[in-house]
């Protein structure tokens, strides 16, 4: 099933409210909404019938004696069933609209994330990320939709109060002396109960966080015996949500009595005043009773809109964490009329500098030129550079100066899309995803067939040890894929390259966990791959060199030394001494 698009965005102008930005988003939706708060205020007024027929009723059956009492019984039956038909009406659409604005807005969250550069995600924690786009849209979400359902709820006061007025003017002032107090409170309740609702949001960000590399990183926690010491973090981060739920418990009880006894205050005023007025016959019993009724029908709509006011706070901190991911620009976009077109595969690096978001230089100076269809190794010392520069080739990250060209293209000046599918990287650490080893291989090509996806994973290695899986192609592997060793990830992901067969390839030291025999029957297969194909193969092993034309020595972000490698091994000691720090490390 294809997916639908969001009906509306969040409206951009950081200048407006919380509310006003996410208006776009309930507008879209107002069909739904309009339908839910209709029906629901259509049985507000079928419920605040039934008071005053129980009034009639008793002032006209009981204790007048003029009227059947069954004609009445069987009015408020009728009633109460058509308001319970309405309720569910209500109810159906107002959930409908809610589930309709979450999928938007989680579609518009993702959306934005999956256009945010590699820097973007060097620099944000994933647990952050995971609860700005689970409880924070909940949060939000839920006052969206629920909010004006409760507003409408607390309309019933409005109708009740009509209803009141029309059977006796002072005894309906004395019911509601009580509300104006309600609303004062409610308005100082707001007011301190907003940053311990953004404290509570803030900070279970930071327990998602240590919940996930925890579980990320469960192998390394169990290798070095540390599951007391980051129970003691997980403790540490629980401890501080539990100070802050405390700070919300005792503002919600120092405030939430005073709303929810206000209402009965009301109701013992009724009762004394009532009862006078009775005593004197200015009024009934059956009047007594009926705004009895009114003011316990008051009390729900008040007590909601106290736990109205503590779901807009967290709503507002949780949409304010939400706009700081959407009001994040990305760097890397596409121009406005960017090109498409098929690449050749010449690609060039000429004076690129390049630092990584946390000020780290990667490159200073590079300039490289690959020809099409030539195949390099890039060898170097850690930190050298020589990673960089699949990615900036692909546009992971945007040069600091200089540029990168393919077939005399900008990179910047190539739409995205268009430039990502046609160069493909495989990292030393490939990711797969909980899938089939086929739909793994098939990733970057979602439609290809079997045979196709049998013949790339053949060209990688990878076509015998999938065989002996239990269910072969159709495996599921574990989470990251760590049911398979390195070396079979790593093969399952240059297979996965080849499927998507590319114009220019980058394999990032992509066969470091591979054992020699199985890495020589690879590299048969690659040498006919790689033909054509503009390969740049960051290396370690001379065997992986060995699949090279051309050998590019790095160090400190620039080219020290190029040419084959018996020429760089004759005449550069520090090409030879880069190489026996491989073949010691």
């Amino acid at each position: 099933m294809s997916r639908r698009a969001p009906r509306a965005s969040i409206d951009p102008d950081a200048s407006k409210s919380w509310l006003r930005r996410a208006l776009p988003l309930v507008k879209a939706h107002r069909a739904l909404l309009i339908t839910s708060l209709t029906l629901s205020f259509a049985g507000l007024i079928v419920q605040v019938q039934i008071p005053n027929l129980v009034r009639v009723g008793i002032d006209d059956a009981v204790v007048d004696r003029t009227g059947e009492l069954s004609t009445y019984v069987w009015w408020i039956v009728g009633l109460a069933l058509a308001q319970g038909f309405i309720n569910y009406l209500a109810r159906l659409y107002l959930l409908r609209t809610a589930y309709e604005m979450e999928y938007d807005l989680r579609n518009i969250v993702y959306a934005h994330l999956v256009r945010m550069p590699f820097g973007f995600y060097d620099r944000v924690q994933t647990g952050e990320l995971m609860s700005r786009s689970g409880s924070d849209i909940r949060a939000v979400q839920m006052y969206l939709s629920f909010g004006p359902s409760i507003l409408v709820q607390c309309l019933i006061a409005v109708v009740a109060f009509g209803l009141m007025l029309s059977i006796n003017v002072p005894l309906a002032i004395v019911a509601m002396v009580t509300m104006p107090i309600i609303g004062v409170l409610g308005v100082s309740m707001r007011k301190a109960i907003f940053p311990v609702s953004w404290l509570i949001q803030a900070r279970l960000a930071q327990l998602a966080t240590v919940v996930d590399e925890n579980i990320q990183g469960v192998r390394i926690v169990k290798a070095f015996a540390a599951e007391g010491r980051q129970l003691r973090s997980l403790a540490e981060s629980a401890d501080r949500i539990r100070w802050a739920y405390r700070q919300d418990a005792r503002i919600r009880s120092r405030w939430n009595p005073l709303l929810d006894n206000l209402p009965r205050l009301g109701l013992a005023l009724v009762l004394l005043v009532g009862g006078l007025m009775v005593i004197d016959g200015h009024t009934t019993v059956g009047t007594i009773v009926a705004f009895n009724s009114y003011i316990l029908m008051l009390q729900p709509p008040f007590r909601m809109l106290g736990m109205m006011i503590m779901m807009g706070q967290r709503a507002s901190a949780s949409a304010r964490r939400i706009y700081e991911i959407l009001d994040t620009p990305s760097d890397v976009v596409d121009k406005p009329d960017p090109i498409a077109v098929p690449l050749g595969g010449d690609l060039a690096f000429e004076d690129v500098v390049f630092s990584y978001p946390n000020g780290t230089l990667a490159l200073d100076g590079l300039n490289l030129h690959v020809r099409p269809g030539e195949t390099i190794a890039v060898v170097g010392g850690t930190g050298s550079g020589k990673s960089t520069l699949g990615r900036l080739a692909a546009r992971f990250y945007d040069v600091t100066s200089g540029r990168v060209t393919i077939d005399g293209h900008d990179v910047r000046d190539l739409s995205l899309a268009s430039l990502r599918e046609q160069v493909g990287i495989v990292p030393d650490e490939p990711f797969l995803f909980s899938l089939s080893i086929h739909d793994n291989i098939a990733y970057g090509k979602p439609h290809a067939s079997r045979e196709d996806v049998v013949a790339a994973a053949v060209a990688a290695g990878a076509d015998a040890f999938i065989r002996n899986l239990p269910e072969g192609y159709d495996t599921v592997v574990g989470e990251r894929g760590y049911t398979l060793s390195g070396g079979q990830r790593q093969r399952v992901a240059i297979a996965r390259a080849l499927l998507v067969n590319p114009p220019i390839l980058v394999l990032d030291d992509a066969t470091s966990a591979i054992d020699v025999t199985v890495e020589q029957m690879i590299h048969s297969s690659l040498r006919d791959k790689m033909r054509g194909r503009t390969t740049v193969i960051v290396a370690h092993r001379l065997s992986t060199i060995s699949l090279a034309e051309r050998v590019v020595l790095m160090e400190n972000g620039r080219v020290i030394a190029d040419g084959t490698h018996e020429s760089l091994l004759a005449s550069e000691p520090r090409y030879a001494e880069v190489l026996a720090a491989q073949v010691t490390a």
